[in-house]
């Protein structure tokens, strides 16, 4: 085993590596970007390492620094978590030149998999079941109009040969959506994975996401865990997640079928560590009848989801999997996997569902997490924590076990209703409706409820309290500091003037402590710059990837007029009117803040 090893990530994921590192008596190295310092992970690991910048590039997606901090700590191997490196075959082989293990599968298995068009030409010769689509990847919109008409038909799926996670896929019910779908998808596979190369596949209608959890060894072994159903999802990226899946749905039968094809396609790829093969269970369009199970994808890392199969099978997945990486053998085998009980995961993210589930980031007030038999919450925040544009927007994630599936959603309700966040808009009201519906009860996609705006509009939440008032300058206030020593914090109480006052009391002078709230900034009219209601408004901070109009066009309520990146999703923005474009004071590239007008939209009366 390891006597050390540095954790690649960040939030919750980070967390949960300490803890399975310290389970093992292994000595954890968390690294972290500058907006970062105070995190939980940071104070959590053995030794902390200030990486740089606050954004991704400058920090966790950097691999000479990566690499740098794990020479210098000592660590004999990385874990990547999820996303980030986590699927990076190049990253995989440099830690192997710099004699440091990397916790995943081989660098081969990672670009076989990685490549989606690739995946999917293993699969078929594997005899695995694919979705009917091109397993080479499409160049131009030309060529991808062709064989959307004469060869798949539509509706069409656009996918990132290198994506996953819900990332760089796109769906067009006609020609007329083509393009949109076909740029949009080649967008963010450039953004997300360096590769703008797309591919096409028949978009079934309303199938089951069903995955199954797949752990391999380098003594030749392969072994699944069993099912997860995936299928509630918004912009194809999920939001509640169960194992097993409901049994009307998958019984004993079909998940020794489905499992066989995911360890068959495990080995085709020789697999080692911790894997998920994803799925869709859905009728096949050309001969109709029962439902069949579609290979979709292979994940080359620990799922987000990976929380509800160690609560049914009692495996820990994180643990196996540094196991495997120190060349140890599983410690199962088929044959002693059983599934218990029920489990069921909600995503706790900063998104408003009301606002077609916009990137909510901001400052953690208050924080209490529920407790109590059956309850796990995975979480990577405190009071305080700041929940950043700059990444995904999950806060933390709440999962619930008990003996089947009526009582674990008893459970996850009353856990849900005890979950208090605040200073931030959450999809925890989200969660409690949904699972409350007749429709989550007989086990349905529920697609119809998420694309639903009026049932969306109807968990509008208020708007977070604002901060509380700050005390006077002579008034003697308790102040927290921190002192960072080793790149690690420590919190310090002083009883002094605010701000340190003129005794400097705070470590380093007031500029150590809390700052002054910076002057407030004014908005004119409806939102920074005003326009009343022909502004259209911002309703997100982020980056401008697309202007889909020009000043002057005709447009109608609800045509695409900009998408604006957040949070690591791409936000569609609509116009709230129909009308002619008076102003249009954005570009592709510029960044935006809640409120700013992205357009006037003028009636032309």
């Amino acid at each position: 085993m390891f006597s050390k090893v540095l954790v690649a990530n960040r939030g919750e994921i980070a967390v949960r590596i300490v803890r399975a590192l310290e389970e093992l008596g292994v000595g954890s190295v968390a690294v972290y970007a500058e907006l970062d310092r105070d995190a939980p992970h940071v104070a959590r690991a053995d030794e902390a390492f200030l990486l740089g910048g606050p954004g991704p590039a400058e920090s966790y997606l950097n691999v000479e620094k990566l690499l740098a901090v794990a020479g210098e700590s000592g660590a004999e191997a990385v874990h990547p978590g999820y996303g980030f490196l986590a699927e990076n075959a190049a990253f995989a082989r440099a830690c192997q030149e710099a004699g440091i293990v990397f916790i995943g599968p081989p660098a081969e298995a990672i670009e076989a998999m990685g490549s989606k068009t690739r995946a999917r030409e293993l699969m078929a010769a594997a005899g695995v079941p694919i979705v009917p689509g091109t397993t080479d990847t499409v160049e131009t919109l030309e060529q991808a109009a062709r064989i959307a008409a004469e060869e798949v038909g539509y509706p069409v799926a656009i996918k990132a040969a290198g994506g996953g996670g819900g990332k760089g896929f796109r769906v067009a019910e006609s020609e007329d959506e083509l393009q949109g779908a076909f740029e949009g998808a080649a967008r963010e596979g450039e953004k997300f994975f360096s590769d703008p190369r797309v591919y096409i596949e028949r978009y079934l209608p309303d199938p089951r996401h069903v995955e199954l959890q797949v752990l391999a060894d380098s003594h030749g072994h392969f072994v699944h865990l069993g099912e997860r159903d995936c299928s509630i999802q918004r912009r194809h990226q999920k939001l509640i997640e169960e194992s097993p899946a409901p049994e009307w749905i998958v019984d004993p039968e079909m998940r020794e079928r489905i499992g066989k094809i995911a360890t068959d396609a495990a080995r085709a790829v020789d697999y080692r560590g911790a894997g998920t093969i994803e799925g869709l269970l859905a009728t096949d369009p050309d001969t109709g009848g029962e439902a069949e199970y579609f290979f979709l994808e292979m994940n080359t890392r620990v799922q987000v989801e990976h929380c509800v199969t160690e609560m049914t099978t009692g495996i820990d997945i994180v643990k196996e999997g540094i196991r495997v990486a120190a060349g140890e053998q599983l410690s199962f085998s088929q044959e002693e996997v059983q599934l218990r009980g029920h489990a069921i995961e909600c995503r706790i993210n900063a998104e408003d569902a009301a606002k077609k589930f916009a990137p909510a980031p901001g400052r953690i007030s208050a924080y209490r997490e529920p407790a109590g038999p059956g309850v796990r919450v995975d979480s990577g925040v405190q009071a305080g924590s700041e929940v950043s544009p700059m990444y995904d927007p999950m806060v933390a994630k709440l999962i619930c076990w008990d003996v089947d599936r009526q009582q674990a959603t008893a459970r996850m309700l009353r856990a849900l209703e005890e979950y208090e966040i605040e200073g931030l808009r959450t999809l925890i009201p989200f969660h409690r409706a949904l699972l409350g519906t007749e429709q989550w009860a007989k086990g349905e996609t529920c697609r119809d409820l998420l694309s639903d705006r009026q049932w969306l509009k109807s968990l509008a939440q208020p708007a977070p309290a604002a901060p509380a008032e700050e005390p006077d300058e002579g008034q003697l206030v308790e102040q927290d500091y921190t002192v960072e020593v080793s790149g690690k914090r420590f919190e310090v109480k002083v009883i002094g003037p605010p701000y340190g006052g003129q005794n400097g009391l705070a470590p380093g002078g007031p500029a150590a402590g809390a700052a002054r709230k910076p002057p407030r900034r004014e908005r004119s009219g409806a939102g920074g710059g005003g326009g009343g209601a022909d502004a259209l408004i911002s309703p997100i901070q982020g980056t401008v990837l697309k202007v889909a109009v020009e000043q002057g066009a005709a447009v109608q309520e609800g045509a695409l007029i900009a998408v604006v990146e957040a949070m690591k999703m791409e936000n569609e923005i609509t116009a709230h009117k129909a009308g002619t474009v008076a102003e249009l004071p954005i570009s592709p590239g510029a960044s935006v803040a809640t409120g700013d007008t992205l357009a006037v939209i003028s009636s032309g009366e």
